[in-house]
């Protein structure tokens, strides 16, 4: 099914993207590396939306439904960003990787058949990422474990909901445009937090080509997902998308030499199996 294999593609760049956070990290905030990440992507994109995107056919709602998913995906990642700064990783990951949930229910609600099996699959998905997720070394908490569960469920609902107005934004008006729109609104309201904090503050300019392969990675992931719209099952997707957390499990034992333990291989089995259900 071709939407899960633009999910598994968004995983794959957010999972590489999530490996470069652990350099970046260290050298600059959370929030001027989220604001640049955001504007170096939005960049990136702007000249093929403006040409590819069909901008008559973006009425209102068009227009409010990208914009909300760009304030949703700005709470994504700084929810993201803030669980996994507070950890542990085990504790946190699993909460923002059981957004699927959301997204099959709102495909449901709306009117979408899902079936028993396809919601078992979706579960087995979900308890693979968090079985890979609880099993990760991370134990040590730098602050409290309530406040990160709170970051984690904010940053899980708020992907949820990022691709779910994102694909209705493509649905009711052009999916180029409503990608550009969703850009556009999340790197305003990064710089209103960024300022909010205490002024704007760029990061180093070594760190900038490392935020710079960032942002594309971050402009190709969201926008296959949100074009997934187009497609048969948009909303397995987001199930695949679910998975950047594994991804970079995986990508730090491949290339950081980092160890993974046969119960994380057992939940990466798990999840691609259930993965390769859903696609038949």
């Amino acid at each position: 099914m071709a939407s899960l294999a633009f999910g598994l593609v968004a995983a794959l760049c957010w999972g590489i993207h999530d490996i470069c956070v652990r350099y970046v990290s260290q050298r600059t905030g959370i929030l001027p590396a989220l604001a640049t990440v955001l504007i170096i992507g939005t960049i990136v994109m702007a000249p093929a939306a403006f040409f590819m995107g069909d901008w008559r056919v973006m009425d209102i709602r068009a227009l409010m439904l990208s914009a909300a998913s760009g304030i949703a995906f700005t709470l994504a990642y700084l929810g993201l960003y803030k669980a996994f700064e507070i950890g542990p990783v085990r504790l946190v990951a699993p909460i923002i990787g059981a957004y699927p949930i959301l997204s099959v229910g709102w495909a449901a609600a709306s009117g979408q058949a899902v079936t028993a099996d396809q919601w078992l699959a979706v579960a087995a998905v979900i308890a693979g990422v968090a079985i890979v997720g609880m099993l990760t070394d991370e134990a040590a908490s730098s602050g409290n474990k309530r406040t990160a569960i709170l970051w984690a469920m904010l940053g899980g609902t708020a992907f949820a909901a990022t691709f779910a107005l994102g694909q209705a934004a493509a649905h009711a008006g052009s999916e180029a445009a409503a990608i550009l729109i969703t850009r556009v609104v999340a790197v305003a309201l990064a710089l209103v937090l960024l300022v909010g904090s205490g002024g704007i503050r760029w990061p180093a300019r070594s760190a900038l080509p490392l935020l710079g392969l960032m942002g594309v990675l971050d402009c190709i992931a969201l926008g296959i997902v949100i074009a997934a719209a187009s497609m048969a099952r948009p909303e397995f997707a987001s199930v695949a998308a679910s998975t950047f957390g594994m991804i970079t499990v995986i990508l730090a034992w491949a290339i950081l030499r980092e160890r993974m333990t046969p119960g994380q291989w057992a939940g990466v089995v798990l999840t691609f199996s259930a993965i390769g259900y859903l696609a038949t």
